[in-house]
Parts: structure tokens; sequence; C-alpha cells
């Protein structure tokens, strides 16, 4: 997603106040990069392209369209969506045999080109089709269910037409990650989504060492042959007892919302499941954070402090943050530390 844009108004030149100045940068990232940004230059003149002017009706021309198509029930398609599938020049699918499939249930034909936007070929794609949107093209952009560029194609697309000075716009509609955290009973005041875990064991085990005292609301993707070794890692690296939700089909006949803790889960797991999956996690509460950071008890406090001191503070600011994590009195960890003296040599 653009991360934060600054705005400011100078004349580019072109006779449109922007809201960027010429040395503005964008930086995006996405889900299957590994966390990876991606920055790319935007010049007052394409920020302004890109961002002035309303949608009404339809699509731009010259633009670029990102589309959320149903999770699996064509009945969520909304008008927006048939009339853009009908109407597009071009449609970048992810999977083009699961386009088709979702036009003839539409009962939709066509009128554009169908072109394959997946993964690998996404890079070199992205420059044909931000070509397509700079002779005045409307490229819609789909990907197998949900939002394009969430775990899925998209971000390198769009990167490159901000870069390019063309016009990047939404059609929203389904989203896999906020039905799961709506149904999943679990706090949804904040929360975030951290895409598919690393596959390999190592990998995996530092991710959730991370996210051990992550204190909101988190949303995971996983594929049904991985889900049981996913849960039995989330048990082991969050902690038996959290609670969470595994979204299985969602909007499908067979939808299916089981919640427990982890190690319930896991277990249940273990036979096999099937289906899209989605899992939703609850944040760490107080006492797990304390323990994820080591300060459960008096001789956690005065080795943070210590570590703190270390690193450049004073004692009393070490104290300060160690009882703001800890969540406890400044004078409990001051009189822990003094406690200790004695027993240093």
């Amino acid at each position: 997603m653009i991360g934060p844009i600054h705005p400011r108004s100078p004349d580019d030149g072109s006779g449109v106040n922007s809201r960027l100045g010429s040395d503005a940068t964008s930086r995006l990232g996405g889900a299957g990069s590994a966390g990876a940004r991606v920055e790319v230059p935007v010049t007052a003149s394409s920020y302004a392209r890109c961002q002035d002017g309303a949608v009404e009706g339809g699509a731009v021309a010259g633009s670029i369209v990102l589309a959320a198509t149903p999770l699996g029930n064509p009945g969520d398609a909304s008008d927006r969506l048939r009339d853009a599938l009908a109407t597009a020049d071009v449609i970048a699918a992810e999977d083009t045999r699961r386009l088709r499939r979702l036009l003839s249930d539409l009962a939709i034909t066509p009128t554009g080109r169908i072109t394959s936007f997946y993964d690998a070929i996404e890079r070199e794609r992205s420059e044909e089709l931000v070509g397509r949107a700079a002779e005045g093209a409307v490229v819609l952009v789909v990907s197998d269910a949900g939002m394009p560029t969430v775990s899925d194609p998209g971000y390198r697309l769009v990167a490159l037409a901000v870069e390019r000075g063309i016009r990047v716009t939404v059609l929203p509609g389904p989203s896999a990650v906020l039905s799961a955290v709506a149904v999943s009973g679990l706090p949804v005041d904040r929360f975030c989504f951290e895409g598919f875990l690393p596959r390999k064991a190592g990998e995996r085990a530092t991710r959730l060492a991370e996210l051990a005292s992550e204190p909101r609301t988190m949303v995971f993707f996983e594929a049904p042959h991985r889900l049981a070794v996913m849960l039995a890692a989330l048990a082991d690296g969050l902690g038996p007892d959290r609670s969470a939700a595994v979204c299985r089909e969602l909007t499908k006949t067979y939808e299916e919302v089981r919640r427990g803790t982890l190690a319930d889960l896991a277990d249940w797991a273990a036979d096999g499941v099937r289906g899209e999956i989605t899992v939703v996690v609850a944040g760490a509460d107080p006492a797990e954070r304390r323990r994820a950071a080591g300060l459960e008890d008096e001789h956690g406090w005065v080795a943070a402090v210590e570590a703190a001191e270390r690193d450049g503070l004073t004692r009393k600011e070490a104290i300060a943050d160690v009882a703001r994590l800890a969540g406890v009195p400044r004078r409990e960890v001051y009189d822990a530390v003094v406690r200790a003296k004695p027993a240093r040599p």
C-alpha cells in the first residue's frame, strides 16, 4: 500500500497544483515479497494525475482499476464489478480459468482482452499493462478472490503506475481478511494482517518470536495442507491457551468458523482440513507481553535495566522504560535494582 504522503502544493509547471513536490517518494510492499519495500519516485505531476479528479460511474479512461472479486459466492459481485468486467479494455487475472468461471456464473461476456497476471510474470506484465493504460485503456486487475495486492499479485503494478503518473483506483468488495476478523469473535478495534507465515521452521519460529508480544489481533492466510503445522507452531510460539479462530470456506456452502485455543485448534486440524483458510489470533495480553519481553519478575526487570544502561540510557531512564514495559510502578523496579546490588560482585 502507498506509504504516508506529506501534502504540499507546488505548481509542477504543467498548470496543475499538485499535492507533492518533485522529490517525493512512495514506499510500497506486499505479502509474498517477504516484507520487501519497493521505492518508486513520485513526481508532482504524476501524483496530481493519479489523485486529482473523481470517478463518477465507470472507470476513467487511462487507468488501473483494482477490483475485489467474490470469495466464493458469485452473488457477492457488485453491480460495479459486473459493469467493469463487461466493459474494461483489458482484464488482468491471476488465473484466467477462474475468471472465466466467474464470468460464466455472472452471465457476462467481456468486450476487452483477458490476459494472465500471476506472480511469476507480474514484473514484466506490469510494463505491458501500464503501457496500455498510458494509451488510454481501462485495465481491470482481479485476483482469484478478494482484493488484488493483498497476498496476491498487483503491488508492483501499482508501484509502476504511480511512477508513470497513471491513475490507480479501486473497486471495493469482498475481503477474506475483514470477513474473518468480523466473525472471529476476537477484538476488532485494532488488528494487523500478517499474510502467510514462512514455510521453513526456523524462519517461522523467528517470525512468531517477533509476534509474541503483538497486542493487536492478527490475521493470517494458510494453505489447508499446512494448517495443522501452522497452528502447532502458533501454539508453541504464542502460547497454547491463546484464543483464535479458523475461518474456512467463507461465504461458500460449507462455511465453517472454528473458535478455541490454539492448542485445541491444532488438535482439530491434525486430521486434515480442506478449503480456503483464514486464521485469526488474539493479540497478547499484558501478562503475555511481559513474558515475551522477559519481564515477568524482578530478575527480568534488573536484567532489562542493565541492558538499557549498556545501550546508553541513564539509570533513571532505564527504570522508567522497564516499568512501562512491565506495567508496574517505577518504584518497584527501582527497589528491585537496589536489592540486586549486594548480589553483584
